[in-house]
Parts: C-alpha cells; structure tokens; sequence
C-alpha cells in the first residue's frame, strides 16, 4: 500500500514539474469567476452575410446518394 502512495506522490511531483516547466498556464488559485473579453474586435455582421449565403456544399447532399 505504501508503494502505490508513493508512486502517486512521485508520479504527481514530475507531472507538476513538467506543466510548470513546459511553459502552459498554470494557475493553482483554485476556481476563478472573472469574465474575460477577448482582445480583438466583433467583425460586423454584414462581412459574414455573404460568407453564408455561398452554394451548397457536398455535405448538404442528401443521405441516399452518400449511402450508394
């Protein structure tokens, strides 16, 4: 028993040591409820009109000709 509970303390140290290490953002102050806005602006919505209104794709074709 007290093996598995080292392996868990070794195994936990390295994987701490390596998400530290590897640069990721790490934060262990526990659960945040800030509302983050992202940096850049909204595009407005009339640049993402024409996006949408494009022909149809080959996923919009119907089910029977993909199962022929």
């Amino acid at each position: 028993m007290w093996k598995l509970l080292l392996a868990f303390v070794v195994f936990a140290a390295v994987a701490l040591f390596v998400l530290k290490k590897g640069g990721g953002n790490v934060d262990m102050g526990g659960e945040k409820h800030e509302v983050s806005t992202p940096a850049h602006t909204a595009e407005p919505a009339s640049a993402a009109a024409p996006a949408s209104s494009t022909a149809p794709t080959a996923a919009a074709a119907p089910a029977s000709a993909a199962s022929n």
